[in-house]
């Protein structure tokens, strides 16, 4: 998507060109100049999406799978944890942690998971932020909004099950993971991701 700026930009100033033209030609007043250009320039822009290959849309559909699971699962774990029809289930995931967590069924009382649960998530949104040369407003608000559900989550890990905090750090951990293997320049050729100009020699 980053890669076809550039190209969409050089289409936009040749459309517009076209359309003053054509608009001059039969008497366009300035909104049906403006309609049929954004019309073409929408159909030119789904033309290179398909082209390419890289729809916007295909960026959410890892969220609309994602999103479900981890509130399947995250209920999941505490139901396993306080609401266990199975008592047997539940003792078992009261003896069933370790280290300072060994009863996955009581908050973490030294706040050690929620806290490196906040950090982690701020981390991630930290990283996306930096991503971003020239954020729009939205952007900005949108990793503003983040920061703030980062922050939130710290009391709320607090409060749940140990099971539920440990399964939202490890899953933070993993989208960490996965964020910072994605800025290497190494992982990048071997996968044969194209450059773009926000791609750094040195990421980290």
């Amino acid at each position: 998507l980053e890669n076809l700026q550039p190209e969409i930009q050089k289409l936009a100033e040749r459309l517009r060109y076209e359309v003053s033209v054509r608009g001059r030609q039969l008497s366009w007043s300035e909104k049906v100049a403006r309609f049929h250009f954004k019309k073409n320039l929408r159909r030119i822009i789904t033309e290179l999406y398909i082209r390419d290959n890289c729809h916007p849309f295909k960026a959410t559909l890892m969220m609309w799978v994602q999103i479900p699971m981890w509130v399947c699962v995250s209920l999941a774990l505490r139901n396993c944890s306080v609401g266990a029809t199975d008592s047997e289930v539940q003792e078992q995931f009261s003896t069933g942690g370790t280290l300072w967590f060994t009863d996955l069924t009581a908050p973490d009382s030294t706040w050690i998971l929620p806290i490196s649960l906040g950090l982690m998530n701020l981390m991630i949104v930290e990283i996306f932020a930096l991503q971003k040369l020239k954020a729009t407003r939205f952007q900005k608000l949108a990793s503003n909004f983040f920061r703030v559900v980062s922050v939130i989550m710290i009391p709320v890990a607090a409060t749940v099950p140990s099971s539920m905090a440990l399964y939202w750090l490890s899953s933070s951990f993993m989208g960490l993971s996965h964020n910072l293997l994605l800025r290497s320049p190494t992982f990048r050729r071997l996968c044969r991701i194209p450059r773009t100009k926000s791609d750094s020699d040195t990421p980290y």
